[in-house]
């Protein structure tokens, strides 16, 4: 059974930085594809980041785009997410996610395309 645990999140004050971490088990071979979402109360889950293998793609929201990067260990199986100028809009719950389907080719950041999900670790971002 495939098992995504993330850690890191915590509270930082805006300009800060944090480390999300995706710990993943279970899985008969790597997933090509793994990725970062986000979800604020009310709102939609939201791609944040994605990457494909150990990072020969890479796609990121425009919001975090320059302030965020997404990397993997692949041989360990865990993903992670640097992000820097954290602002108050970032808070939110993180998730990790992975598609498990061999040769799927999904659209990175859309949260529908990937069927493997972390529990989520939250993130605040005080002003």
């Amino acid at each position: 059974q495939v098992q995504l645990v993330e850690s890191g999140g915590g509270s930082v004050q805006a300009g800060g930085s944090m480390r999300l971490s995706c710990a993943a088990s279970g899985y008969s071979f790597p997933a090509n594809y793994m990725g970062w979402f986000r979800q604020s109360p009310g709102k939609e889950r939201e791609g944040v980041a994605a990457i494909y293998t150990e990072g020969s793609t890479r796609w990121y929201a425009g919001s975090v785009k320059g302030r965020f990067t997404i990397s993997r260990n692949y041989a360990e199986n865990r993903l992670y997410l640097q992000m820097n100028s954290l602002k108050p809009e970032d808070t939110a719950m993180y998730y990790c996610a992975a598609v498990g389907r061999p040769g799927y080719m999904p659209t990175p950041l859309r949260p529908d395309q990937y069927n493997y999900w972390g529990q989520g670790t939250q993130v605040t971002v005080s002003s």
